[in-house]
């Protein structure tokens, strides 16, 4: 017998907090840097948003521009491609670029592809105090 209690729609699915928040990139400045954090899974269908944002900072005069990970849920090989691609943009124009590690699933993407040892990382990200090991 159904217990009267129990609401008719109950479902297995999981509370709405559960799910990630529509996608979106909040930035911080911070006198001659800026923090763009992306907020959500950085994809295909949202890295162009991220992509834009760190370029329109660029052109708006930043001279450090960092990409803090460590709201962002999901990362996949076109984030990875767009990273590489502003990494060597700050090469190339002479500005500073700085990743601050994102969760363990996203830094797993990073260290699949040893993109890890290749891009300039912030030693202190989570999980990470900072020190040489």
């Amino acid at each position: 017998m159904r217990d009267p209690r129990t609401s008719a729609t109950r479902s297995n699915a999981p509370a709405a907090e559960e799910f990630p928040a529509q996608f979106r990139v909040d930035v911080q400045p911070e006198r001659d840097l800026v923090r763009v954090y992306p907020v959500g899974d950085l994809d295909l269908a949202t890295v162009a948003d991220v992509r834009a944002q760190l370029q329109e900072l660029r052109a708006a005069g930043f001279s450090h521009l960092i990409l803090d990970l460590c709201r962002t849920t999901f990362l996949d090989s076109s984030a990875l491609h767009m990273v590489v691609e502003i990494n060597e943009a700050a090469a190339n124009d002479g500005f500073d670029f700085t990743i601050m590690p994102g969760p363990p699933t996203v830094q797993r993407a990073f260290e699949l592809t040893g993109l890890d040892t290749r891009l300039p990382f912030d030693g202190a990200g989570p999980g990470n105090d900072g020190t040489a090991a």
